[in-house]
Formats: structure tokens, sequence, C-alpha cells
């Protein structure tokens, strides 16, 4: 157990303001800085969270009073700037992914082992409530032996803030450069991780500069990725990464959880829960259980699904599922806003206690790379027009 924090956090666009309120009131904190290359951006952030601003992330690693950033810049940028945190011997909150290159990854598994320092990947749907049912039957033994799942990422791209996508070379991104909104999800429920990956890609039709040659800095004409991966467990999953679809909540779930003795399926609103018996099987609608209390409360009323497809009920408010992890959230969160299935609580509170306590949180480098990895592999796949390929692994967390 050390000194509190200071936090500094990098990068001021639309995502970070989530997060800057919930740093500042953790009890493991004691002041946070905020920087962004648009010094307008941090002095907005500044006035709104009553923070001081730093110049540069070069100034934050150089500042001896500051023991840990949290990285929310542009996604690609992810892995050099953690590697160079790490390096200048900082602890790191990263937002997703961890890296754009396998390399990466495992340079950034490297210098956690070596240094001790601590890291994580602000991964959101790791506390989403049907990937934390999943997980907790599978771990109670309810659905025996793992067989197969499904896990998706389905957010069009019209969907995302202006100005991300007034970006041109980076709204681009290849699908499966950002996986980890699927991939953690199934592979957290199914314990385990992906050893080969097969891959095809839907090459986009809509010609409006976002996936297309010459214009994204990755040369990347895929808006849409399919992947089956084989899992060390034996199993096999589906995993998607969606952004030209006619889609838009959950944007982030797991469709279908199936295993030798039990299964699970969810679509939309809807959560079922069958359980092998000699005659057939036994059903359990466990909605109730894996929906926000709030979306509850409205499920008999005439526009109750057409909400939930537009992404009522699913920011702030917990789920049933939940209550174990919320208890043990600080009492200084109670009432703040929340976001992303009630999961940025969890998140920041998972950074602050590690790294306050010198240990690795849950969703640390090895698993950070687990959750990665595939989605990069699945890419190259992709590009090759849907071969086979073997997934590195750089171990676990030990």
């Amino acid at each position: 157990m050390g000194d509190k924090l200071t936090v500094a956090v990098i990068g001021c666009g639309d995502f970070a303001r989530n997060f800057v309120g919930l740093f500042k009131a953790h009890p493991f904190v004691k002041k946070v800085y905020v920087c962004d290359r648009i010094k307008s951006r941090a002095e907005e952030y500044s006035r709104k969270f009553q923070v001081e601003t730093i110049d540069s992330f070069e100034e934050a690693l150089k500042r001896k009073d500051i023991q840990a950033v949290a990285i929310f810049a542009q996604r690609h940028l992810h892995g050099p700037l953690v590697i160079s945190a790490l390096k200048a011997g900082k602890h790191v909150y990263s937002a997703v992914p961890m890296a754009s290159e396998v390399e990466e990854c495992g340079e950034i598994v490297d210098l956690v082992k070596h240094t001790g320092l601590t890291y994580m990947m602000g991964e959101t749907c790791y506390y989403y409530p049907s990937s934390m049912f999943c997980r907790q039957q599978y771990q109670i033994g309810a659905f025996g032996k793992f067989v197969y799942g499904e896990s998706q990422y389905h957010h069009d791209i019209s969907h995302f803030p202006a100005n991300f996508l007034a970006d041109k070379r980076s709204a681009g991104v290849p699908p499966f450069f950002y996986p980890t909104h699927s991939t953690a999800m199934i592979l957290a429920a199914a314990d385990s991780y992906v050893k080969k990956v097969v891959a095809f890609g839907y090459e986009d039709q809509e010609h409006d500069g976002i996936f297309e040659k010459g214009i994204n800095q990755w040369d990347n004409i895929f808006s849409n990725g399919y992947s089956m991966m084989m899992l060390a467990n034996g199993g096999t999953a589906r995993v998607n990464e969606c952004r030209r679809i006619g889609y838009k909540a959950p944007s982030s779930y797991v469709s279908a959880f199936y295993g030798t003795e039990g299964s699970y399926q969810f679509h939309n609103a809807q959560h079922l829960m069958t359980r092998k018996t000699e005659k057939g099987v036994l059903l359990r609608d466990v909605s109730a259980e894996v929906n926000p209390e709030e979306m509850t409360r409205h499920q008999n009323e005439p526009d109750f699904m057409e909400r939930v497809a537009n992404h009522e009920w699913q920011g702030d408010y917990f789920s049933p599922i939940q209550e174990m992890e919320r208890k043990r959230l600080p009492e200084t969160y109670l009432g703040m806003e929340n976001g992303h299935m009630a999961s940025h609580q969890f998140l920041i509170d998972d950074f602050c206690s590690a790294a306050f306590n010198g240990r690795q949180p849950v969703v640390n480098a090895w698993k950070a790379a687990r959750y990665t990895v595939p989605g990069l592999i699945a890419h190259q796949s992709m590009m090759k027009g849907g071969i086979t390929l073997e997934v590195p692994d750089f171990g676990d967390y030990v």
C-alpha cells in the first residue's frame, strides 16, 4: 500500500469526460491533472471538473509528483503512449484497445512483468451484465464444459461522435483493431483464450471517405469483420466487429453461450437460461437478473422493446447481477454518473485500488493482450482472404 495517487488524464475528448470525476472522487486519489494537445479542450475540462491542466504528455512523464497516467488518446496511439509511460515509471490506465500491433502488446506485458507497475485496460464489457451472468454461471458449473459462444460489437459508424468522423485518416480504423468489446465478454465468461482464428470482412460500399484506400491511414476497406475463434479449452467462439450495420443497442453483448449441460441465449431484452435434463431442458427467463433494474420497471409498456433497441436504460443503471460488485464501490461514488451498462465506476475503482495497493487489476496486461491480439490476427486473416492463423499468446499473470 502506497501514498495516494496523483493521476494525469491524457486526452480530453468525448469519452474521457466520463472518467475525470470518478478519478477525482476516488478515496485513493489525491489530485487529478488533465492534458490535451488542443489546449482549449484541457481548459474546458479544467473548468468543468475543477482540476489543473498540464501542458503535455511528456511533462506528465517527467513530473515525479504524478504516479499514474490515464490514456484516452486516439485508439491507435495507445500502444506507444503506454510503453512510454511504463518506461517512465508510471502506473497506466488505458482506454481500449491495448495497442494496434501485436509486438506492442508483448512489450507492454514485458514491461509490466519487469517493473511491477500497475497496468489496466479499461474494458467496459468485462462488467456488462450478459458477460457477468455467463461468467458466474460457468464458474458454478451450470454450463458444464464450454462448447460454443457468440459475442459482438454492433455499432454503426453513423452513431460515432462528430469529431471522430471528422478525422478521415483515423475514422476508418479496421474493425478488428478495436476488438475487445467483443472478445473480452466471451473469453472472460469461458475462462479461456484464443489459439486460432479465421475471419472474413465486408468490403464497404458507401464511398463516403471512411473505409477507403488512400484516405484512412491503414488503407482499410473493411467496415465489418466476422470471425471464428478456436479457444484453448476446446470450444469455439463466433466474434463480430461491425461498423456498417442497421443496429444500435445493445451494441455489445453475448448473444449465445452453450455448454455440455446448459445454455444462455439473449436478444434485445430477453435473457434465457436452459439446463439439460433426461427429458429435455429446464428453461428459466433470467431477464430480471441481467437487465438494468430501471429497464425492468418499464417492461410492460407498449414501446418497451423499441426503447431498449435505441439504447435507453443502458448507461447509468445497475443490474441485479452487478450487485455484489457494486458493494465494493467507494461511498464517494454514490449518486455519481456512470456509463456503459454501469461499468465505469467498477473500472476506475479497479485501477485506483490496484495501483494504490501495489497489485495488478482484473483486466491486467496479460488479459488485455488476450483480449486484443485475436482481433489483430483476425484482421490479418481477413486481408489474406480468410485463412486460419495462429494467435500469439503472452501467458497469464501469476
